[in-house]
């Protein structure tokens, strides 16, 4: 990409996460050095899809945002919600495609310095390397393209689908859960009709974005830097834009299955609403206190006096719980972010609990892999369909 477009293009996107505080300063650290790796690349396309998912993706996280954050409860004890988006959850989501987008650069610069030394006609001095041949993908090209692709038009799904889907009417269905029971909104591994379509909806929009910036070849222009043989057909384009966004739509059902399985999601007692943890991170589980040990905590942690002031305490906790109503609102005294407060409020039971999902991975690694998983997966079928080998990403 030119540096005349892709400097100013960059500061645009660090100033814009900054001023409208959808990403943190570690964030924008992350996003410029994500926004290099993809501008270094000699097409437009890995960093306008960039650009396409981080607007896309900020413009939907804030659709009834307000609204979304009474929906669950923070892990502090604070509003639900996604507050801005850490250095963690950037490369999370674009780091793959990073990695794809720097080494088709590479094969890209590598071809080009190739053909250039291989010419040896007398009195041949191209004006620029571009001159020996197209740059442009042909049909059966280079698959780490597809995989690019596949990263942005799966992880918009995912975006999609998790800020969408939560606003349905109906509740979520459990699909890691062989009858689909209801789960309450936000948990891992809960789809609703409305996500999926919304997930379907943002994968569409990365690969219509992509086929704007794709330089796909005609047979006129196919040439041997952009890979592959000849050029594409009107119903070959139709195809792949078809099958990218069924890809990405999968790559959201792809995430709802690994976060159903591998990752665990709380939910607090009194509200019943999930605990959503600070930046994607693992919620912590309050344990169960017996009586005995509540005692022994009492005698060791307070004098005699401060032992009357904890039970009364807790005598006033347990008249709280009672005037919590379903929707998770009290009368004011019970302030979830006391942190002086015993796990048990006075009743002797955990405050959090295990909705679903075994504590293996959090929401960070959750789309790592799922991006990973779908991005490799893309350029498998794409290997399978065109008959070029996997190795050929490595050439």
């Amino acid at each position: 990409m030119k540096p005349i477009i892709a400097i100013p293009a960059t500061l645009f996107l660090c100033y814009r996460a900054y001023s409208h505080k959808s990403l943190t300063p570690g964030g924008i650290f992350a996003a410029f050095l994500t926004a290099i790796a993809h501008a270094v690349h000699p097409w437009n396309l890995p960093f306008a899809l960039l650009v396409v998912f981080f607007l896309a993706g900020t413009r939907v996280t804030k659709v009834k945002k307000d609204y979304k954050a009474t929906l669950t409860v923070g892990s502090q004890g604070t509003a639900g919600g996604e507050g801005p988006r850490n250095h963690v959850q950037v490369l999370a989501n674009s780091v793959v495609a990073s990695v794809f987008s720097i080494m088709h650069g590479y094969q890209l610069r590598r071809r080009q310095a190739a053909l250039l030394s291989s010419v040896t006609t007398p009195g041949y001095n191209p004006s620029s390397p571009n001159d020996l041949g197209s740059l442009c993908f042909s049909w059966g090209g280079d698959l780490l393209v597809i995989g690019i692709i596949a990263n942005y038009a799966c992880v918009a799904a995912d975006t999609f689908s998790s800020e969408l889907g939560i606003l349905a009417r109906s509740e979520p269905r459990l699909i890691t859960s062989p009858t689909l029971r209801k789960v309450p909104r936000g948990t891992n591994g809960g789809v609703t009709l409305l996500g999926l379509a919304a997930g379907l909806s943002g994968s569409m929009i990365i690969v219509a974005a992509s086929m704007f910036f794709l330089p796909l070849c005609t047979d006129e222009t196919a040439g041997k830097l952009g890979g592959g043989a000849r050029g594409w057909s009107a119903n070959e384009r139709r195809m792949l834009m078809l099958g990218l966004a069924i890809w990405g739509a999968l790559g959201s059902l792809m995430d709802s299955f690994l976060g159903g399985w591998f990752q665990r999601t709380v939910r607090d007692v009194r509200s019943g609403k999930i605990v959503e943890g600070e930046g994607g991170s693992t919620v912590l589980v309050s344990t169960e206190t017996s009586a005995s040990e509540s005692k022994a905590y009492d005698k060791n942690a307070a004098t005699a006096d401060e032992d009357k002031d904890a039970t009364a305490k807790d005598e006033a906790a347990v008249e709280e719980d009672d005037s919590v109503d379903k929707t998770g609102a009290s009368d004011g005294k019970y302030d979830a972010r006391d942190k002086h407060r015993r796990p048990s409020f006075g009743d002797e039971k955990p405050s959090r609990v295990v909705e679903n999902g075994w504590d293996l991975l959090d929401n960070n690694d959750v789309n790592f892999l799922m991006a990973f998983i779908m991005s490799f997966g893309a350029m498998g079928v794409a290997s399978w369909y065109w008959n070029v080998p996997m190795h050929q990403i490595f050439d």
